[in-house]
């Protein structure tokens, strides 16, 4: 209770400085296990699924659902099996502090772009998903920003990486995931961007959830109303994490962030179940 009260009040502070757009009805999931059923997916338009651990695809499909399935591009987990065939390429770089089965890959190397094109997406097309959830496509930015001379031109790689899978595929779904520094560059290419951990976040040294800073969270409402300002078709939409059992916490999230004109879901670190919007 002591949660729901806390948030309810950071937010109703941070409300002056959210816009008062309002988003339509709009409802879409992300889990990355195989364990709900089809009929948990029932009221969600758009799905986001791991490209190995999921449900049925055909049965989503059949209701008339937007399926895309996940593909990390900044950064590689030691459990995908193409995971030994880049390191043998020498592309891969340090461990993700926060995800230590992950590590930072070279998106410079023409040999990823290569994989991702060729090998990567197909295998997510042939299994019936109609399109991608792009993740991990910051990293780039980010190591460029650490050290400069190492990792020059990461950002424009990654804007390149983005670009190619679009010409190879004019018509498929492409969902990005944060990606600031380079969604000036390819908003253009893509259906919809996804801003993660927006008002809430994973402490990752508590095992917990906390607010993101008022800062934080101001900046990524501006980038992503300032590029469905840039294209309007641009689909906009938001993942916060936050206990479930604080119902009231969930609910003012999915309120704020509708308010800021965002389709938003609420879910916990491992994405592992379906969890529906508390009642209105």
């Amino acid at each position: 209770m002591r949660k729901g009260l806390f948030l309810a009040a950071a937010l109703a502070v941070l409300a002056g400085t959210a816009g008062a757009a309002s988003a339509a009805e709009e409802r879409w999931v992300v889990v990355y296990t195989e364990k709900p059923s089809v009929a948990e997916f029932r009221d969600y338009g758009l799905v986001v699924l791991d490209s190995v651990h999921h449900p049925p695809i055909a049965p989503l499909l059949e209701q008339k659902k937007t399926v895309i399935g996940y593909i990390s591009l900044g950064e590689v987990e030691n459990y995908r099996d193409y995971y030994k065939a880049v390191e043998a390429e020498g592309i891969l770089y340090e461990k993700n502090p926060n995800w230590p089965d992950s590590r930072y890959i070279d998106v410079r190397d023409a040999r990823w772009t290569r994989r991702v094109v060729e090998d990567l997406v197909p295998r997510l097309l042939r299994k019936g998903f109609q399109g991608i959830f792009i993740d991990t496509l910051d990293n780039p930015a980010e190591l460029e920003r650490r050290d400069p001379a190492k990792f020059k031109g990461m950002t424009e790689a990654a804007a390149r990486l983005v670009t190619a899978i679009r010409r190879h595929y004019p018509r498929m779904y492409i969902m990005l995931n944060r990606s600031y520094e380079i969604l000036p560059a390819v908003e253009g290419q893509i259906d919809a961007v996804l801003g993660e951990s927006v008002f809430t976040e994973i402490d990752f040294e508590k095992k917990g959830y906390r607010l993101a800073d008022a800062k934080t969270y101001q900046l990524q409402v501006k980038w992503l109303k300032d590029a469905k300002a840039r294209r309007p078709g641009l689909k906009v939409y938001t993942l916060d994490y936050w206990p479930p059992a604080d119902a009231a916490g969930v609910a003012r999230i999915y309120a704020e962030q509708r308010k800021n004109g965002f389709i938003p879901y609420v879910s916990v670190k491992d994405l592992d179940r379906v969890l529906k919007e508390p009642a209105r």
